[in-house]
């Protein structure tokens, strides 16, 4: 039997508005624990929760019947069909950047072919880049006048931070200030590694090794001054990054250069980019994985 009044027409006409949350809403980390684990319950919760959705509008949204979705949402039925998914997808407009998080493709919608090229406005996480370190070095130390945490991948390290007049050592070695949290991965100047970088740039293994060491000497001095962390690392270095709370600025190793002599990249968080949050992956792993010796 259909509706016969006008509150009942404006309930159906709202049970069948699409529910569509702002993209900045799925960046949430709960909801994207949710997508990751496929726990519909908690993304139903999450979904009513930001859009003040009901139970039966969801349920019409995502074709399923309002006590299934209560079944769910009260934790006596879990989802596993990959259909369901996609209705569950599709009814909730999830972005592709969610889509993939739960297990899904991305929709097919003709604006992109495959195997398309991004466009780059869309992924604005490189704000800036520099030809060297020392054309970006005044905006880095601008960035970290009043830093609070400081991550940097190098090698040695000598020229960011462990001379005085190292480019970020004024910053951190403030006796008025609260200091940074400092976290350095340095190459393990033991490693295979260390003699295989040494030759790549035409320096002795010893010589190489030397410079490590002294840079964790001089960091060790930072230690009176606030919490420091220094790594070494056994791997082939690839990029050199330094992080000063949400900026990243990032230069690449190679066998023709020096991390100083690579361009630099400033590089910032945006919703749906996967550089920032890899290279912040990256540092993490690195530690897990590393040999603390400060």
């Amino acid at each position: 039997m259909g509706w016969i009044d006008g509150q009942g027409a404006n309930l159906v006409g709202t049970a069948l508005e699409p529910i569509r949350l702002a993209d900045l809403a799925w960046q949430n980390e709960q909801v994207r624990r949710a997508l990751r684990d496929r726990d519909v319950a908690a993304l139903f919760r999450y979904v009513q929760h930001h859009s003040g959705a009901s139970q039966a509008r969801l349920a019409v949204q995502v074709g399923m019947t309002q006590a299934r979705v209560n079944e769910i949402v009260n934790g006596r039925r879990i989802v596993t069909k990959l259909d369901v998914f996609e209705r569950i997808a599709d009814g909730l407009n999830l972005p592709d950047d969610a889509r993939r998080l739960l297990g899904l493709a991305p929709r097919s919608d003709g604006r992109h072919a495959p195997g398309s090229a991004f466009d780059l406005a869309a992924f604005p996480e490189i704000v800036r880049v520099y030809s060297n370190q020392a054309s970006a070095a005044a905006e880095i130390r601008d960035t970290a006048r009043a830093v609070s945490e400081l991550d940097m991948l190098a090698v040695r390290g000598l020229g960011l931070l462990a001379l005085r007049d190292s480019l970020l050592r004024q910053h951190v070695h403030r006796s008025e200030d609260p200091a940074p949290r400092l976290r350095v991965l340095l190459l393990d100047p033991e490693s295979p590694a260390a003699e295989r970088r040494a030759a790549e740039i035409g320096e002795s293994a010893a010589s190489l090794a030397d410079g490590i060491r002294l840079a964790e000497a001089r960091m060790r001095e930072l230690s009176e001054f606030g919490q420091v962390e220094v790594y070494r690392y056994r791997t082939l270095p690839v990029w050199r990054i330094i992080r000063l709370d949400r900026t990243l600025f990032v230069g690449s190793f190679d066998t023709d250069w020096e991390g100083h002599e690579s361009a630099t990249y400033k590089v910032l968080p945006t919703p749906h980019g996967p550089l920032y949050r890899g290279w912040r992956r990256q540092f993490d792993v690195m530690v897990e994985n590393a040999e603390r010796v400060i």
